[in-house]
């Protein structure tokens, strides 16, 4: 069995997120996805997200190319992840081109895909607070 991990925040669940997860899925049997917890997403990344990791996490178990997610509570945590789970390929977006390399190391292949362009989560939130003619309270701090 090739197992393939991805990892994100996939707030505001869209198409662009369920064909990179139908894409990473064509990798092999088993997709993992590391979900990032709301408290990394606040350390770390400097994000709010519209819903907490628990709502997330229900949405990428209903899709049908997810198989098991896990919680995503650092960045130092992929080394492990790859071998915990028995990882064959690892896939993410290809705006983060190149910063996964050295998962190689580690025996997995490593892929970027493209974005889906005409979709994002950044823009789906411009559009919305633009649309309620103030802040949303939301996204990048």
């Amino acid at each position: 069995m090739k197992r393939v991990i991805t990892y994100g925040t996939f707030d505001l669940l869209h198409y662009g997120h369920i064909n990179l997860l139908r894409r990473a899925k064509e990798f092999g049997d088993y997709l993992i996805v590391a979900l990032s917890t709301d408290e990394f997403n606040w350390k770390e990344k400097q994000k709010k997200c519209y819903f907490g990791y628990e709502k997330r996490k229900a949405l990428l178990e209903a899709v049908r190319y997810v198989d098991l997610v896990i919680p995503e509570e650092n960045w130092e945590q992929k080394r492990r992840d790859m071998h915990e789970y028995h990882i064959d390929t690892f896939v993410i977006g290809d705006d983060w081109a190149g910063a996964f390399d050295f998962l190689r190391e580690e025996g997995v292949d490593v892929q970027y895909l493209a974005r889906t362009p005409e979709v994002s989560s950044t823009q789906i939130r411009e559009d919305l607070a633009k649309v309620k003619g103030k802040a949303s309270g939301y996204g990048k701090v």
